[in-house]
């Protein structure tokens, strides 16, 4: 069936059977998180959520077992700024787990003021993509455990706001702009997965990113008026109209394709949006589709080279 912008997480699943899939879904104690969750969970996914705070990742599982009468969903904690807290977190579900069928790397933070690691890394690209990295390399041995395993990895089109600084990845030597950390670590979620595919498909595993829409969620928990009129003007977008919005299962559900469509069965290493395979971008925040820089294979590897020394490891794939 044809899909759009306004397709819900339930009409992608619509008649669709997912007992036995086994999912983890990052950052998923409220928005975007805790729908892809519910929605999967509903059609007989077991689902894993990670949250930052317990409590509040807690009572997200709570709200999705009462509307989908499911009694297994778990919750675990997960500081992706915080490296052993990734170890932790993947070593404890590798041993209760055999296999994982979709890891859905959705946790991120968007347009914050300036903050830093303990190893002294810029947060938003610290969180939002080498947390990710270092935890899809954890998971690979449950992945290559998986049923046609799949890696979908958030992004924005944000991501047209800035390439990867290579030189200068934590804003170390140039003064700090939150709107282009925010589109650097966005562009690191497609290379990311660029690079994924490239290692990965000859095992049948395949890696996704994706835009899910503009949502109104705890992610802009950091911007004042100043900030969206910024993002605006930087987007060229009419202060009148304003940025397209859509609702949450509107803004989960290219998540949900992504993680269960067949049509995408034995692909990757592309960026999607509107539950479609996007297009190349005409350069605009508000044009659908990709910038050339974020799907560029040599820009891939260099980020993946990039990544390992910074997190001071590498994977065997």
């Amino acid at each position: 069936m044809p899909y759009s912008a306004e397709t819900t997480t339930d009409e992608v699943l619509a008649g669709r059977a997912l007992d036995g899939l086994r999912v983890i879904v990052t950052g998923a104690s409220g928005g975007l998180g805790e729908e892809t969750a519910r929605a999967l969970a509903a059609h007989g996914a077991q689902v894993t959520l990670t949250a930052r705070d317990l409590a509040r990742g807690q009572a997200a599982a709570a709200r999705i077992e009462a509307s989908t009468g499911r009694r297994d969903v778990e919750v675990r904690e997960l500081e992706l700024a915080d490296s052993e807290s990734i170890r932790a977190f993947a070593a404890a579900w590798l041993a209760d787990h055999d296999g994982l069928d979709v890891l859905i790397n959705n946790a991120g933070i968007m347009a914050c003021p300036l903050g830093r690691t303990a190893m002294g890394y810029e947060l938003q690209f610290a969180t939002n993509h080498l947390g990710h990295f270092r935890l899809t390399g954890h998971l690979l041995p449950a992945l290559r455990q998986g049923t046609r395993p799949r890696i979908v990895n958030l992004s924005s089109a944000a991501h047209k706001l800035s390439a990867v600084d290579f030189d200068d990845p934590h804003f170390e030597r140039r003064e700090y702009d939150k709107w282009a950390a925010y589109g650097q670590s966005k562009t690191a979620n497609v290379l990311h997965a660029v690079g994924l595919e490239r290692r990965l498909a000859g095992e049948g595993i395949h890696a996704y990113a994706l835009h899910p829409g503009g949502i109104m969620t705890d992610l802009g928990r950091h911007l004042a008026e100043s900030d969206v009129v910024e993002l605006m003007r930087r987007a060229k977008v009419d202060p009148g109209e304003g940025l397209k919005m859509k609702t949450i299962p509107a803004g989960a559900a290219t998540t949900v394709w992504a993680a269960t469509a067949q049509e995408l069965e034995g692909r990757g290493g592309i960026y999607l949006e509107d539950c479609q395979i996007a297009p190349r971008c005409g350069g605009l925040l508000e044009d659908p589709g990709y910038m050339d820089y974020a799907v560029d294979p040599d820009s891939a590897e260099r980020l993946w080279m990039l990544s390992e020394k910074l997190i001071g490891e590498t994977f065997e794939i």
